[in-house]
């Protein structure tokens, strides 16, 4: 196997080690790629940052005034939609 192949199988494997998701002993085969390959752990890097942000935003709430106008766009919609044509 080459090392574009394997890498490809590494990196495919890095979703499952982000999210604990591997046994031990494919845990202990991606850490020692990540050690020696430094392409991989760069990718590595860059989705567990991406992972982190998303996480992070995901855990934010809108602020007052802006939920509330979203509220009142949605009551709207759904007013015009029952009520049919302005026509």
């Amino acid at each position: 196997m080459g090392h574009d192949e394997s890498c490809a199988d590494y990196l495919e494997q890095i979703v499952y080690f982000l999210d604990n998701e591997l046994d031990e002993a494919d845990v202990t085969a991606v850490r020692l790629h990540l050690d020696v390959c430094g392409p991989c752990l760069a990718k590595y890097d860059l989705q567990r940052t991406v992972k982190a942000l998303v996480a992070r935003s995901c855990s934010e709430s809108a602020p007052h005034e802006l939920r509330e106008r979203v509220l009142l766009s949605i009551r709207q919609v759904q007013v015009q939609i029952t009520e049919g044509p302005l026509d």
